[in-house]
């Protein structure tokens, strides 16, 4: 330290006034009456950085300009982002409807049809009503006049013509004396008499050689001729099948056309669906038979294809209730219906498993086996949000096997296609339906805590591609200006949200001021929603309990009483075992090497200030201070860091031309926990030099603040909850005046304590001194002078740092003198 920053230690600085320990909200000015009055307020108020980043999120078009929103657990992140983007993607495009139908060239391989917003919902209707009239409009055609005559003279023309070639043939057999007999060998001649009957057995024996072998040569001609007719029947059969085929499919395009052109009238602009009508309408036509054979009413199955046989057999191949399982080929399954939707499709997924993200294919178990179709296809978070947003919690899609790692393989490629995770990791080889992928436009928006986005940008070498913009909640916002009639507003609208009875401006004005408190900060206002939220229904029961239409502040007051209430056993058992001296905590009384320190324990909601004894001892060595905390490994690294800064101060002030030559320990007495931060550093630091110049001090007073190499003290944290815990112990043992606590000047402006605090600061029964400087906390607990070091760098005997001078350069001399005589320094 330098002589000109040595000329600028004070004297002990006065107790702030009750004015500064507490900001308070006027109600008086603010413009109402009661929140019924208020118009609604933004609930994203104070959050412009992160408005501005979603905003940005939203409009930015590009692969991996999906978003992730941090903030704290206690704000609503994802409540307040779901309500903004709705709000702002309103005035989007509504995206298309998402289809899935039946693919005639592979059953297998379902194909999606894309719809404007509405029309999946008319085009299932329409195929609904075609397969539910397909059947009457079907048999009504195959059971009229017209195609029963036209079949029948088809079927008799050929079976004119068949019996016309075997009356030829008979009429020549005759001519020869021969007989076109049937038997069960088959066909064949036998001679006839005279009288045109067929020769028995003796007749024929009869016949001279000559006839037999004349009867026998030309029996053998017309068998050849027999044959050759045969051997036309095949064919003849096929043609009359190919006839009735044709007329069974003039028959059927007839009958549909009227039902198809109803459909394809009102999707003209749609070809993917014009296309699908004229699968549908050819797979009707080619199948007619096999529809009709499902029905009852069929001319026979021998036409039907595999698969429709197939379907016949197993009805759960189509979707099931349904009288004829065929007929489902020709309806819809609509994956995603956005005809209700307004805007951009705003999508939350509670529960972000693998299925529920990437969607899934259902089975049916029918007789031991398990069957599938289109229509079971079931779409995933992804499908409804395609075309939107689609906002999922960090840690939920973490903790979901294969989630993450398929949801990044969607952004990755850009294409959504629904499997299995057998078939995705090849864990099953059975059949099942491949869906058509979906080209997929989503915006992701992941909702966490700031850690895991952190951790995810160091650990996953994609996470930075896929999610560029970064959107961070505040924890709290600026308390001036306009702010409080803002924050006014903003509560107003959670009190409508939540359906609660309207607020008082005074019981608003008291919120307001718990808003600070929350935030630790006078000039701050926490937005910590969920903290708020609680905050304002409790008010509410309160205000039901005393059967009041209006939450007051005294309400308010006692919900925040109440919440400490609940969450206070172990804090106030804590202050009993001091107030019986278990725990020992003096306040009152001098002592040298011995303070009281402040620290702060946070158990579940409840954070509460505890005082701790901290104590010194020093004696001859070489310079080691040993932190006791630290070398039972009860010290975190932000103790020892402390400890080591303490180091540097006292060599920079007091071994500039000497070595120290002290051994010292410290340590929080009755301490059975982990000690971290350095929040402590300056108490110890203070016991410390009392320790060594022998310099008592005051009990009546307890300090939190840190201290840097140069003296000068540093804000600390939670140092509302430290002055109440050590004001309580005061209070428990009588306030005599003369009780405070020492706090860092910085720390000044994070004052929001208890109203009985202020109103004991305000009757001087109890005091707040903030310093900035070593120096100053000295002479506020010793009475004693710090001193002002002259020319030679030296301070007066009789001040502070004087006593601790002197005992440093004592020491240093008995320190040469042992190690002259070759003593053995014991430390």
């Amino acid at each position: 330290m330098s002589a000109d920053e040595r000329d600028e230690v004070a004297g002990a600085p006065d107790s702030l006034d009750a004015a500064a320990l507490y900001r308070r909200c006027d109600p008086e000015g603010l413009d109402f009456e009661t929140t019924d009055e208020l118009p609604p307020g933004k609930a994203t108020v104070g959050q412009d950085r992160l408005v501005s980043s979603v905003r940005f999120g939203m409009g930015v078009q590009g692969p991996g300009y999906n978003i992730f929103v941090m903030g704290p657990r206690s704000t609503d992140k994802r409540e307040l982002v779901e309500a903004f983007l709705k709000e702002n993607s309103a005035d989007e495009a509504v995206p298309a409807d998402l289809c899935y139908v039946h693919n005639f060239d592979d059953p297998y391989r379902p194909c999606m049809l894309r719809l404007p917003a509405g029309m999946g919902v008319e085009l299932r209707e329409a195929m609904d009503e075609l397969a539910d009239d397909l059947e009457t409009s079907l048999i009504a055609a195959f059971e009229s006049e017209e195609y029963q005559n036209r079949r029948r003279a088809v079927q008799e023309a050929a079976q004119e013509e068949h019996g016309k070639g075997f009356e030829e043939l008979q009429e020549r057999a005759r001519e020869k004396g021969l007989a076109l007999l049937r038997t069960p060998a088959g066909f064949g001649f036998v001679p006839l008499r005279d009288d045109g009957e067929v020769m028995e057995e003796d007749d024929i024996k009869e016949l001279s050689d000559e006839d037999k072998e004349r009867l026998e040569k030309e029996s053998e001609e017309l068998q050849k001729e027999l044959q050759a007719l045969l051997r036309t029947m095949p064919a003849k059969k096929r043609d009359v099948r190919d006839r009735i085929k044709k007329l069974d499919r003039e028959i059927a395009t007839f009958a549909t056309n009227e039902l198809v052109e109803d459909i394809r009238s009102g999707f003209q602009e749609q070809e993917a669906v014009l296309r699908f009508l004229d699968q549908v309408q050819m797979d009707i036509v080619d199948n007619v038979q096999g529809i009709l054979s499902a029905a009852g009413q069929g001319q026979g199955d021998q036409d039907v294809n595999p698969f429709l046989k197939m379907q016949q057999a197993n009805p759960d191949l189509s979707s099931g209730g349904r009288d004829n399982p065929i007929l489902s080929r020709y309806r819809i399954n609509l994956l995603v219906d956005q005809a209700e939707t307004e805007g951009a499709p705003v999508v939350y997924e509670e529960h972000p498993t693998y299925k529920n993200l990437i969607g899934r294919i259902e089975h049916r178990s029918r007789m031991g086996a398990l069957s599938t179709d289109f229509s079971l296809i079931r779409p995933g978070a992804l499908h409804r949000a395609n075309g939107g947003y689609l906002i999922l919690d960090a840690r939920s899609l973490l903790l979901e096997p294969f989630a993450w790692e398929a949801l990044k393989r969607v952004l990755n490629t850009g294409r959504l296609k629904i499997e299995s995770l057998g078939q995705s990791y090849s864990m099953l080889s059975t059949v099942s339906l491949e869906p058509e992928p979906l080209d997929l436009g989503v915006k992701v928006v992941l909702v966490g805590e700031r850690l895991i986005y952190y951790l995810l940008s160091a650990h996953d070498p994609e996470f930075p591609s896929l999610f560029k913009v970064e959107a961070d909640f505040e924890d709290e916002m600026a308390r001036d200006g306009d702010m409080d009639r803002q924050y006014a507003r903003f509560l107003a609208e959670l009190i409508r949200a939540r359906g609660l009875r309207p607020f008082h401006r005074e019981a608003v004005a008291r919120v307001i001021e718990q808003g600070s408190r929350l935030a630790g900060d006078r000039e701050k206002l926490s937005t910590r929603t969920r903290e708020i939220d609680d905050l304002l229904q409790q008010a509410n029961h309160w205000a039901a309990e005393g059967e009041r239409d209006t939450v007051t502040r005294d309400d308010v007051q006692r919900a925040i009483d109440q919440q400490v209430y609940r969450a206070s056993r172990v804090r106030d058992r804590m202050q009993e075992q001091i107030q019986r001296d278990i725990h020992f905590i003096d306040t009152a009384g001098r002592e040298v090497g011995q303070i009281n320190g402040l620290s702060v324990l946070q158990l579940g909601s409840l954070s509460f200030g505890k005082p701790t004894r901290i104590t010194a001892r020093v004696a001859l060595g070489k310079g080691e201070i040993v932190d006791i905390e630290r070398e039972v490994e009860m010290g975190g690294p932000l103790h020892s860091k402390g400890i080591l800064i303490l180091k540097g101060f006292l060599k920079e002030r007091y071994a500039r031309e000497r070595p120290l030559s002290l051994a010292a320990s410290l340590v929080f007495e009755q301490s059975y926990g982990g000690v971290d931060g350095d929040s402590a550093s300056a108490a110890e630091l203070f016991a410390l030099l009392s320790a060594i110049g022998r310099v008592p001090l005051r009990q009546s007073l307890a300090v939190t603040g840190s201290v840097n190499q140069h003296g000068r003290i540093q804000p600390i944290g939670g140092v509302n909850e430290k002055i109440e815990g050590f004001f309580d112990i005061c209070c428990e043992r009588e306030l005599t005046g003369d009780q405070g606590v020492v706090i860092p000047r910085a720390n000044v402006e994070h004052l929001m304590v208890r109203p009985d605090v202020v109103e004991a600061v305000d009757e001087g029964r109890f005091h707040i001194h903030p310093v900035e400087t070593v120096d100053q906390a000295l002479e506020l607990f010793s009475g004693v002078s710090a001193g002002t070091p002259d020319a030679e760098g030296r301070f007066p005997a009789e001040s502070f740092n004087g006593k601790v001078e002197a005992e440093l350069r004592e020491m240093a001399e008995r320190l040469r003198a042992f190690s002259r005589d070759g003593t053995q320094d014991n430390g």
